[in-house]
């Protein structure tokens, strides 16, 4: 980091102190909701955009949720899909790291907040690709071992229960604590510019990722293609980055997903908002290859 970057840097630390934001607090999301509160009309865009996105995903998705083991489509599309789906459910969470961001870049790189966020979603891109390809190996391989009388109803059952598991691991933690604390990242990876603000994205998509695949495996063991369950995981994904109970935070999404997973396997009918394989109407072929 140059040093007028760091300088700026230290002055805003200034701030935040003066602002009642103690040194205990730098090590959880004060700084970043500081820094909200200091980049109002940057947390409204990215707000704005996210219901935008969700708007987008809740028309294209109509009709297309069969559940657990809903077809993603083709590549193409899906990919498209997925990123709108991607700004729909992370960007508010998302939203107190780039306001610090943009608070720290000050007007050096006005363009960099937007920079960083691109860089998110791109991190989140790529991993869509990924579970894209593992969805269709799956399926080519297994067959119809996967169909909902068959194994996939324990799969999907078991891959909520994995996700719980992995809330309370020290993988899960060390990236959580990435996420709850972007003001340490953001002074140890900092780049300059434009550029330097993607990279910066990229990186801190990874921590996320890192933190939130397993909910990302429960949003396709409840149906990818669901809206009900896009919220859901969301909205865990949201209590998990900006509640101050760390743990209790953590404990409770997993109490959460193996509720869930048992009764996917013991009562589906009595899960909300879940379209049961074989209860619904059958959609069109061609709705899944929509450009």
């Amino acid at each position: 980091m140059e040093g007028d970057e760091r300088r700026q840097v230290r002055l805003l630390l200034v701030e935040l102190r003066l602002g009642g934001v103690t040194t205990v607090a730098r090590t959880g999301p004060g700084p970043a909701l500081a820094a909200a509160r200091a980049r109002l009309a940057l947390i409204g865009l990215l707000f704005a955009l996210a219901a935008v996105a969700w708007w987008w995903t809740a028309d294209r998705m109509e009709g297309m949720d069969q559940g657990p083991g809903t077809p993603p489509g083709a590549l193409a599309w899906f990919v498209g899909v997925w990123v709108v789906m991607m700004a729909a459910m992370m960007l508010p969470s998302v939203a107190p790291t780039v306001a610090l961001h943009a608070r720290m870049t000050r007007r050096r790189a006005p363009w960099a907040p937007l920079a960083f966020t691109a860089g998110y979603l791109l991190a989140w891109s790529a991993a869509g690709v990924g579970a894209y390809g593992v969805f269709v190996l799956g399926r080519e391989l297994a067959g119809d071992a996967l169909a909902w009388d068959g194994a996939g109803r324990w799969v999907a059952g078991g891959t909520l229960l994995f996700a719980a598991a992995y809330e309370l691991t020290p993988l899960k933690d060390m990236c959580l604590a990435k996420c709850r604390s972007p003001l340490g990242f953001l002074l140890g990876r900092w780049r300059d510019g434009t550029a330097g603000a993607l990279g910066m994205g990229v990186r801190h998509g990874g921590w996320c990722l890192g933190c939130c695949w397993a909910l990302m495996a429960a949003l396709f063991a409840l149906g990818v293609m669901s809206v009900a369950a896009m919220a859901f995981v969301a909205a865990l994904i949201a209590f998990e980055k900006t509640v101050p109970w760390e743990r209790a935070a953590t404990w409770g999404t997993a109490a959460v997903l193996v509720a869930l997973g048992v009764l996917l396997l013991a009562a589906p009918d009595a899960i909300p908002g879940l379209t049961v394989p074989g209860n619904e109407m059958e959609m069109p072929a061609e709705a899944m290859s929509m450009p």
